[in-house]
């Protein structure tokens, strides 16, 4: 089924109203610590989160960042859109974590959400890349590590298990790499804070 922009379109918008709905945020409001964008990286993410704040709020964060672009992913499953399709609502989800417009377009580097968009579209990917996520950042303590390698393994992995999606997952990872540029600076002068 060839799906119609003027379907396409209200979902995109759907999926970027979700994502700007940032965890970090909302979670720490909740219990009434410090803004997240205001100290450590800065980053309204599950890293800083946890450094600044501990593995229970970070954990939060993360269930948050991760779900929900969820609903809209599989409303447009349900209404039969085409992989390019799908992969243009969940770069909207993207695209609304990283630029929220509410936030003055800063969000987050978009990790927890892209994992979320493609555990909907594409499992085993996701699963695989979040096993070398866990297993770097356990190994090396810096979020950024883990992150730019697992992304930059996603669209390998994607066709081999998912080859329908790995145009997207190119995508999907150009984004999540764009969104480090400054981690790949501190990164190379040796000043990146770790987990």
């Amino acid at each position: 089924m060839e799906a119609p922009f003027d379907l396409i379109l209200p979902l995109m918008a759907i999926g970027y109203l979700s994502g700007t709905w940032l965890g970090a945020l909302t979670v720490c409001r909740w219990v009434g610590v410090e803004d997240p964008r205001l100290t450590g990286s800065c980053n309204p993410g599950f890293s800083n989160v946890l450094r600044l704040h501990g593995r229970r709020l970070a954990l939060a964060t993360l269930v948050v960042d991760v779900a929900k672009g969820m609903p809209v992913l599989w409303l447009a499953m349900w209404l039969g859109l085409p992989p390019w399709g799908l992969g243009l609502v969940g770069l909207g989800v993207l695209l609304g974590h990283s630029y929220p417009a509410w936030h003055r377009f800063r969000g987050g580097k978009g990790v927890a959400s892209a994992f979320g968009v493609m555990l909907v579209l594409t499992p085993w990917v996701a699963i695989c890349c979040a096993g070398l996520w866990m297993l770097l950042a356990w190994r090396m303590r810096t979020a950024a590590i883990a992150s730019l390698a697992s992304a930059a393994m996603a669209p390998l992995v994607s066709l081999w298990l998912a080859p329908d999606f790995a145009g997207v997952v190119i995508v999907f990872t150009l984004l999540v790499l764009a969104r480090h540029v400054l981690n790949i600076r501190r990164l190379g002068r040796g000043d990146e804070p770790p987990l």
